[in-house]
């Protein structure tokens, strides 16, 4: 039957992951986890009979695993699913190179020692793609593309030395968007990228984006990522796969709409990009100097890139559970506050 090596076990996908493999499946898994041993790391994750949390670090060689744990996990690993790295859009490039490509560099050279590899899994985002314009496909990498930040220049870098150094693996490359939280009960624990923006958004502090009305904005529910990478890491061919919503992506003005419908807020004004960074009149210095922080979110609100979703077709449409997201959002206060699962209501 073999056993799957999962990394990210802790992260907002991560968790997601490793419920489905201990729910829906009969293979034991190991979970690479940082700590300083065993029982440390066993701490950070649910108790369960067929899981096992290994102490290591993608940052360290060899992930940190002495000889023996590393031969035996080799002897028992069929599957790999490489899950962990940082979604940081502040981070530079030497750090974000450090956890998410040469931390994929050491996982595929364990993987490379499994005696029964049957795949290796790697969650990779669509936003490899950079800056183009039009139909980003399932089956480019390298179009010349700009980045937007070290994030997706070192995403794009981990995906090229898996096809180039490690292209002998049976390798899957998955390209999720912009995960937001679960569809059916809002639920997410990582309040990071389009939430960053609503909050502010919520709390009247965004007056003016710098944006275009039409501009693609694709976003997918952690759920339907969760299940769709459980399903193809389990059953999936080789290849790259996008999980996106695709043909049924939101746009910037449809999200500005559903925002200021769902929070009770006026629209904010829409300038356009140059406008905004060239700020020409003192009041819009004075309004956009609180918004300094967020400036790593904007440039995803007047991209031109849309991709493609050939093989798995499109994802659930964001209008279809906005609301759920706002309203866990604002029961959970942000982040600042835990609520449980008690206090979720699923839809139907």
């Amino acid at each position: 039957m073999g056993a799957v090596l999962l990394t990210g076990a802790t992260g907002f996908l991560g968790q997601e992951l490793l419920a489905r493999f201990l729910e829906r499946d009969d293979r034991h898994v190991y979970a690479i986890v940082r700590a300083e041993d065993s029982e440390a790391a066993a701490a950070r994750l649910p108790a369960h009979d067929r899981l096992t949390a290994v102490p290591g670090d993608i940052e360290r060689p060899g992930l940190g695993l002495d000889s023996t744990t590393a031969d035996d996990l080799a002897e028992r690993i069929t599957t790999v699913l490489h899950c962990a790295a940082s979604v940081s859009f502040g981070l530079g490039l030497p750090e974000s190179r450090r956890i998410n490509v040469d931390g994929t560099r050491r996982v595929a050279e364990l993987a490379e020692r499994c005696t029964n590899l049957a795949r290796f899994a790697y969650v990779s985002t669509a936003y490899v793609s950079g800056e183009p314009s039009g139909l980003f496909r399932e089956d480019q990498l390298d179009v010349g593309q700009r980045f937007r930040n070290a994030y997706e220049q070192s995403k794009f870098e981990a995906e090229a030395l898996l096809r180039g150094r490690f292209g002998h693996l049976p390798l899957q490359v998955l390209r999720p968007s912009i995960i937001v939280g679960d569809s059916r009960t809002g639920f997410t624990s990582a309040f990071n990228v389009l939430y960053a923006p609503l909050k502010a958004f919520a709390r009247g502090a965004i007056p003016a984006i710098p944006a275009r009305r039409s501009s693609p904005v694709d976003i997918v529910p952690v759920d339907y990522v969760a299940d769709t990478t459980y399903q193809l890491a389990s059953n999936g061919g080789e290849g790259t796969f996008h999980l996106v919503a695709g043909r049924n992506a939101t746009t910037v003005g449809k999200l500005i709409d559903l925002s200021s419908q769902q929070l009770g807020r006026k629209p904010p004004t829409v300038l356009p990009p140059k406008a905004y960074y060239l700020a020409l009149h003192p009041w819009l210095r004075r309004k956009f100097e609180g918004l300094r922080r967020l400036e790593v979110y904007f440039p995803y609100f007047s991209m031109r890139v849309r991709f493609d979703d050939q093989r798995l077709g499109p994802g659930p449409p964001v209008e279809n559970y906005f609301p759920r997201l706002i309203e866990f959002a604002q029961a959970a206060r942000w982040g600042r506050r835990q609520v449980t699962p008690t206090e979720l209501t699923p839809s139907t």
